[in-house]
């Protein structure tokens, strides 16, 4: 399925899906360092399915990189790491009480326990396994033993994700639940597995596909009390995608994070990679204003985190169905875990979450500079709610 553009506007058939064509807008390619690209691990998604939204930072061969182009070894980690995360977002010192977040993705992922331990122990971080009940794995039926078949591009999304939620809250509990497929079909199943689980308070979904309504497509994700979020996509003002635009969800849009000589200690700006724009086939969360958002369903994003892959997270990843390695990812893939691991934090979710950070506006970091394309607020960073950002960033808990 090819990713549409979230806009207000014609409503057409595309391969089988309803989206929304766009006005002339184009979205940034973003920049890298020398001999440094950017690679999406998941492929382009056929009808009816959805892709994951990790980016590696690699260089011509394939081989892992910082964003200099400098090769990336265990003695030279690139990337965020935890306490970097936990710096940037106000989080250092909370505590989830053991919360669970869940982690939605398609296909198997073979060594996920033993990378997630390579991870945490590189990081100082308590370990996290299936014998202390701090990891499980199970299937979108919720068998753990009977799991689906390796993919290595989704293998490196939920690599992502699981070292994700380790960095921003490290003593949540993780529950991974692997769709047998990306259908949206199969991936719904897996989001209503996990919402089945006890201790689950928040589930991430980094993943899209075409814009589509929620009356098809909706129900998986409509679990009041469960604050479930969704990455926006990494195709700029072109590349919003459901469920990021459903109504029950909270979109994650993506930031460039720095760190600074002022008094935070770090800037942010909006990725150009960003996914954002509007849909007028799902009505918009409460508290989101069409006075602001200029339009007049639903609108992403609602909140944001660090997405840019130069600016990404160090990451324990696959390179093959056996090997693993270090190296730099970014994407929306890397906002909306690091969202959902902020909920367990807080212990608020009673409702729809969505709604939670429109009422508590000040307890964001609002970002003001950057952009994802050229067109009207959908894609400029600004005071207040923009489209590449949504409200802005986490500033602790308090806005969730």
């Amino acid at each position: 399925m090819r990713k549409l553009s979230l806009v207000p506007g014609l409503v057409v058939a595309a391969t089988g899906v309803l989206g929304l064509v766009s006005p002339a807008a184009t979205a940034a390619t973003p920049a890298v360092g020398s001999g440094a690209q950017h690679h999406r691990v998941c492929s382009t998604p056929a009808a009816g399915q959805a892709s994951c939204f990790a980016i590696r930072v690699q260089n011509s061969a394939g081989h892992a990189v910082a964003p200099n182009g400098k090769p990336v070894t265990p003695s030279a980690i690139s990337g965020k790491t935890p306490a970097d995360i936990q710096s940037a977002y106000k989080l250092t010192g909370l505590k989830s009480g053991g919360r669970t977040v869940a982690i939605v993705d398609a296909y198997g992922y073979p060594n996920a326990e033993r990378d997630l331990g390579v991870y945490r122990s590189q990081f100082g971080l308590s370990s996290c396994t299936k014998a202390n009940g701090c990891l499980t794995v199970m299937s979108q039926t919720g068998s753990t033993t009977s799991l689906p078949r390796t993919d290595v591009g989704w293998s490196q999304e939920q690599a992502l994700d699981l070292d994700a939620v380790s960095a921003a809250c490290p003593d949540c509990k993780i529950l991974l639940v692997q769709a047998k497929s990306a259908s949206f079909s199969d991936l719904g199943a897996a989001v209503n597995q996990a919402a089945k689980v006890a201790g689950v308070v928040a589930i991430s979904n980094s993943y899209g596909g075409g814009d589509v309504s929620d009356s098809s497509y909706g129900a998986p994700y409509n679990h009041s009390g469960i604050a479930v979020t969704a990455s926006t996509g990494d195709n700029g003002y072109q590349g919003g995608s459901f469920p990021a635009s459903s109504h029950y969800v909270t979109a994650v849009g993506g930031t460039s994070l720095t760190k600074a000589s002022n008094t935070r200690g770090w800037s942010e700006s909006a990725w150009s990679g960003a996914g954002s724009g509007c849909t007028t086939l799902n009505v918009k969360p409460t508290g989101q204003n069409s006075s602001v958002t200029g339009c007049s369903g639903r609108a992403i994003a609602d909140v944001s985190a660090v997405a840019d892959p130069n600016t990404g997270l160090a990451v324990y990843a696959p390179t093959s169905s056996t090997s693993s390695s270090w190296a730099q990812y970014g994407g929306t893939s890397l906002s909306s875990p690091l969202v959902a691991s902020v909920y367990a934090l807080s212990g608020n979710t009673a409702g729809y979450a969505n709604t939670i950070p429109y009422a508590h506006a000040s307890g964001l970091f609002d970002v003001t500079s950057g952009s994802n394309g050229s067109c009207a607020s959908w894609c400029t960073a600004k005071t207040g709610w923009d489209g590449p950002t949504g409200l802005g960033t986490p500033n602790g808990t308090s806005a969730f």
